[in-house]
């Protein structure tokens, strides 16, 4: 385990030099995207003009954002709670989207499966763990937000583009086939049926 700091956007290299169990702080941009913009872009939706993936880090989160108008007319926004959401639902399309959109990062909580583990071993990715309950911390460490794309989802489905500065994440899957919550999983079912069998 290492403590890495790191700067979107990443190169397949960087990915790939990160490993199951480090502690790492990401520096650069987050584009959050759930479960329309997942679907949106699996059923062959294309990207906003503006929005590029390529060495991205998607955030499976739904902010909490409040919007205001500058005194220029322009819109303002203000991120109050950045916490992740399961990312197990975006398991059926996570491998095609990393695949088709050059990304080299995913941030959510709980974990993904098989495909998604295969999709970033083969294509040079990373999941990086974000903690649960802990989205004012995230929103703290959002700099600012230099954009909103396909708002006709919602805001919380909408991708955001948010400039962050040390953000703290922990890699739980890997490049090189490594999954920590495999590890946790087959390590609770051989306890479990110890105990069962006690």
């Amino acid at each position: 385990m290492a403590q890495v700091a790191i700067t979107t956007p990443l190169d397949e290299a960087t990915a790939r030099s990160l490993r199951a169990g480090d502690e790492v702080t990401i520096t650069g941009l987050l584009y959050t995207g759930r479960d329309a913009v997942h679907k949106y872009l699996a059923g062959g939706g294309e990207l906003p003009e503006g929005v590029d993936l390529t060495g991205a880090i998607v955030y499976h989160c739904g902010p909490v954002v409040i919007e205001s108008v500058g005194a220029d007319g322009t819109r303002q926004f203000t991120v109050t709670a950045a916490g992740p959401t399961t990312s197990i639902r975006e398991e059926p399309y996570q491998a095609g989207i990393i695949e088709k959109f050059g990304i080299r990062g995913v941030i959510g909580k709980g974990g993904m499966g098989k495909k998604t583990l295969d999709a970033c071993k083969q294509f040079g990715a990373v999941y990086l763990h974000a903690v649960g309950g802990a989205a004012q911390v995230y929103a703290d460490a959002i700099q600012g937000v230099e954009g909103v794309f396909l708002e006709e989802f919602g805001a919380p489905e909408a991708i955001w583009i948010f400039r962050v500065k040390d953000f703290p994440v922990i890699v739980t899957m890997d490049s090189h086939g490594e999954s920590l919550h495999s590890v946790v999983q087959t390590n609770s079912l051989t306890n479990l049926q110890a105990a069962l069998n006690d």
